[in-house]
């Protein structure tokens, strides 16, 4: 029994890549329209074909390539030469380098131009081109394929208007992190009478505001405090803590002018202030000066700081331990250290952040390549007596020495008092 469908049950089901029409006759059709022959394939390519005499005349060129440059073909072949087609800045460099290269090495591609349209128009180009020779070797001809580069050309103008955009940005950031890193720091020390100062401060990054920080200001008619610290991190969150740092301990020094108060009144501001999943804590030292005499007595205190190293008038060098002193703000009940300094006249006391000591040195003193402190003994010692002036002076040539080495912020804080025999220059005695 059979049902009927419109179809015969026994024919063959039809496919969606069925050749059209009907048969071999049909087959053969469809083929046809598979097969340009080689010269439409040549007119109509997708790029430009050109073919040069080996004196640059234009001897063969395709439809695709007239039709972008709006050129008759009678206008072209043996009419002009490639370099005419070209604009006067593709021109030279054709004559000067594309050419000589192309005539060495017999072949050279993707080199872009810009060809010149017959309105005037300009055309951004890719070019490769190479050398036809005989069954002999001897050169006969160039010939020369033609991509547009357009789209290329517009890419690459995006990304050079991005490129130009996001440097402006840095600049803007770089002006404002210079600004803002600024308003952190005093714009000079002031004068003390019976002593000399001075400062040197390296940001390791134009990008972002530096941790380390340092002061010197008047807290009663004959007293003077100064700090130098670093604060951990870097950036807007540095910034913050920093100036409550500048700021706390100012107020602390004008209220109980003791080092080690003015680190516990931090101290309690930091850690009641960043308790919380994104701690803020520093490494400080805080001195006060006293007159005492032809000199000062220092009074230090330190909180996980490098000990300040106190260069003295007969050639001694000697580091000022205050060993055991916390990290300000990490504990509600952090313990810190104190010592007492005599700065006498021709003496230097020098004050650093451990990017100094950290930084990595060419030729090191210790195994993992640390400038270090024993480094930085032995370089103060080299400096027999000096001055404020001359310890910074000499150590800013260390710090370009490092290059690369210099990762990190470092600050430094000169202290001396002035001897009539040591020299203007602040190395060694008159």
């Amino acid at each position: 029994m059979m049902t009927s469908t419109g179809h015969d049950s026994d024919a063959p089901e039809p496919h969606d890549d069925a050749v059209p029409g009907d048969g071999a006759v049909g087959r053969a059709a469809f083929s046809a329209l598979l097969e340009d022959s080689p010269e439409d394939l040549y007119e109509n390519a997708p790029c430009g074909y050109l073919s040069t005499l080996l004196d640059g005349q234009i001897a063969k060129v395709n439809a695709t390539l007239l039709g972008w440059l709006g050129y008759r073909r009678e206008e072209l072949v043996g009419r002009r030469s490639f370099s005419d087609l070209l604009t006067m800045g593709g021109r030279l460099y054709h004559e000067t380098h594309f050419a000589p290269l192309l005539k060495m090495q017999g072949q050279i591609g993707g080199v872009a131009l810009e060809l010149r349209a017959a309105d005037g128009r300009r055309l951004p180009v890719l070019v490769t081109s190479v050398i036809k020779t005989s069954g002999d070797g001897q050169p006969q001809l160039v010939r020369t394929t033609i991509f547009d580069a357009t789209d290329r050309r517009a890419y690459e103008q995006e990304l050079l208007r991005a490129r130009r955009e996001a440097e402006q940005e840095r600049r803007r950031l770089q002006e404002l992190v210079t600004t803002l890193q600024a308003s952190l720091l005093p714009p000079s020390l002031p004068q003390v009478p019976g002593l000399r100062t001075a400062t040197l401060y390296h940001i390791a990054s134009r990008d972002e505001v530096s941790g380390d920080f340092y002061d010197l200001f008047q807290i009663s008619r004959d007293r003077w405090a100064f700090f130098l610290g670093d604060v951990c991190g870097k950036g807007a969150g540095a910034a913050s803590v920093t100036s409550l740092i500048r700021y706390t301990l100012r107020a602390a020094a004008a209220y109980d002018g003791d080092p080690l108060s003015m680190l516990t009144t931090l101290n309690t501001a930091l850690f009641r202030e960043y308790r919380s999943e994104d701690p803020r804590y520093c490494t400080v030292i805080v001195g006060v000066l006293t007159p005492d005499g032809d000199g000062f007595t220092v009074a230090l205190a330190s909180g996980g700081h490098p000990p300040a190293l106190l260069l003295g008038a007969d050639g001694e060098v000697a580091f000022r331990q205050t060993r055991g002193g916390m990290l300000v703000g990490m504990l509600a009940d952090a313990v810190f250290t104190t010592t007492s300094v005599r700065l006498g006249p021709g003496d230097t006391l020098l004050l650093y952040t451990d990017g100094l000591t950290e930084a990595h040195a060419p030729a090191s003193g210790t195994g993992d390549g640390r400038y270090g402190e024993e480094a930085l003994h032995a370089f103060a010692t080299g400096l027999g007596p000096t001055t404020a002036e001359g310890a910074i002076t000499a150590l800013a040539e260390v710090l370009r020495g490092f290059g690369d080495g210099l990762t990190d912020d470092a600050a430094v804080l000169a202290l001396s008092v002035p001897a009539a025999e040591i020299s203007p220059s602040g190395k060694g005695r008159l």
